[in-house]
């Protein structure tokens, strides 16, 4: 094991080396502007800022493609949507790979999933295809109606028990679904000991792939430190992750599994692809891919109902509206299902508003370009990290009026109103980097948005006859949470409660 000082004067050569070599070379382009303080790393947001609203200060000051350069690292920052398209898709073959995050990837294990994998390997390529073959359509993903229907109708029962955990009971939903999808797993309800392992493992990874979170991404052979010297607790943390992960992986798939041998395995992601003539690697690829629809699907999805949440209860005159509509279309006598969305233009708009409001994934994950790139007169090196402000794009006033309020009748045509570009070309990510399972993201968040408004009224809490106002907090990481804040919510009618009997 190499010595402290040994490391301190690896990373001194280095830093050299890199210094020596951009003075030797003379770039055909500048870098694009932004903050250049020492080493850069002070410019980075911290892992206690919102990130995205710092990047979105550097687009007020610098242009909508801002950079930083972080130990030799060049950071690129897109914030609007016309410089993500001409550079993320149209550009998309040298755009898409994804950067070696030495905590996320390498210290963790996240390096063995999609999400982080490397463009055009085997791994990526047959991952793509299991995910496009499952959901990669409206026309697949049918299939799969009725078990969300079903879902979201456990979850408006305990809506009724205990209204007052809503928050959890969001969690469950969007875990069961994503745990039946993959695994054929039915959830054992609140305190599954599944789901609460992914919820921590989401958590985790959030924190872990958060740009500037933590030095070892930008000095790399600080991965050599040994754990018990004083400031490596990220190598501690980092084994605690990985042994989470680890377990999330391989614990459904071993149920499976055990399950094909016994000849009780449901249908579902894992258990129809076992059953093919699969080699080794394709082995571990569906494991992997497994996971990710679990661990990337259950969490984001839960946090875009939230808001969903919160949104009616701090506009009651919006939720009014929706429910109006349903009543007009579905009538009290049955709860909406997805073939009702086409006749549900405002309860459509409403879950767009959602997703644009606040992104899950603020600002997506980090790119990798693979070659050098000269755009707009600016040189992007190959190697470069660029970073999509996904939360600029779906706030620039340019494209959305007063982005700042929450409003689905941005996205109604009318006579006198164009409307305004769908969020949801958006907030998946770009090119050939697009969140595969998107559509099922969106199918979930309509479905119980729908379902929850035919049923229950989200209002404020009124305590003692004082009206207690929501907190709406975003917290930061890759994944945006929001914090913990209580609403009331109350069955419509006793006829409400009868349709979920």
């Amino acid at each position: 094991m190499p010595t402290f000082l040994t490391l301190l004067d690896a990373a001194l050569l280095s830093l050299g080396i890199f210094c020596l070599t951009r003075l030797l070379r003379r770039p055909s382009a500048p870098l694009p502007p932004g903050p250049r303080p020492w080493l850069g790393f002070l410019a980075l947001p911290s892992g206690k800022d919102k990130e995205w609203e710092t990047y979105a200060r550097w687009a007020e000051k610098w242009g909508d493609i801002t950079s930083v350069t972080v130990f030799g690292q060049p950071v690129v920052v897109v914030s609007s949507l016309k410089t993500a398209t001409e550079m993320l898709d149209k550009k998309s073959s040298i755009y898409s790979d994804r950067p070696i995050l030495q905590m996320c990837g390498e210290l963790v294990g996240w390096n063995s999933g999609l999400v982080l994998s490397h463009y055009g390997t085997p791994r990526f390529r047959r991952s793509r295809k299991y995910f496009h073959q499952l959901f990669g359509s409206q026309t697949n993903l049918k299939k799969f109606y009725p078990l969300e229907e079903e879902e979201t109708h456990k979850f408006l029962q305990r809506l009724v028990e205990s209204p007052d955990q809503f928050l959890s009971h969001i969690h469950g939903l969007s875990s069961a679904i994503a745990l039946r999808i993959a695994y054929g797993y039915t959830s054992q309800g609140e305190k599954d000991p599944i789901v609460d392992l992914v919820t921590t493992v989401m958590e985790e990874f959030s924190m872990a792939v958060t740009p500037g979170a933590f030095m070892v991404d930008v000095l790399p052979i600080l991965k050599y430190v040994p754990e018990w010297l004083p400031g490596a607790g990220f190598k501690r943390k980092a084994n605690v992750w990985a042994r989470h992960l680890s377990e999330m992986m391989d614990t459904p798939f071993r149920l499976v599994e055990d399950q094909l041998v016994r000849g009780t395995a449901k249908d579902s992601f894992v258990s129809l692809l076992l059953q093919e003539n699969l080699a080794e690697e394709e082995l571990v690829d569906v494991k992997w891919s497994a996971g990710s629809i679990y661990g990337g699907g259950a969490d984001t999805t839960a946090c875009a109902i939230s808001t969903f949440f919160l949104q009616m209860a701090l506009h009651p005159e919006i939720q009014a509206k929706a429910q109006a509509e349903l009543e007009a279309v579905v009538g009290n006598h049955r709860l909406p299902g997805y073939a009702d969305r086409e006749h549900l233009p405002y309860t459509d708009a409403l879950c767009k508003e959602i997703f644009r409001y606040h992104p899950v994934g603020p600002m997506g994950l980090p790119h990798r370009v693979m070659e050098d790139n000269i755009h707009n007169g600016y040189l992007i090196p190959k190697g470069s990290l660029v970073l999509a402000n996904i939360w600029s794009m779906t706030h620039d006033p340019e494209v959305y009026a007063n982005p700042l309020e929450f409003d689905p009748s941005r996205f109604i045509a009318s006579d006198k109103h164009i409307p305004e570009p769908d969020p949801r070309d958006i907030v998946f990510g770009f090119g050939r980097r697009v969140c595969p399972g998107k559509l099922l993201a969106d199918t979930s968040v309509f479905m119980t948005c729908a379902m929850t408004l035919a049923t229950f009224t989200i209002s404020k809490i009124v305590k003692d006859g004082k009206i207690i106002e929501p907190v709406e907090y975003y917290q930061s990481g890759t994944i945006s949470q929001l914090a913990p804040f209580a609403v009331s919510v109350q069955p419509r009618s006793t006829g409400a409660i009868a349709l979920l009997s």
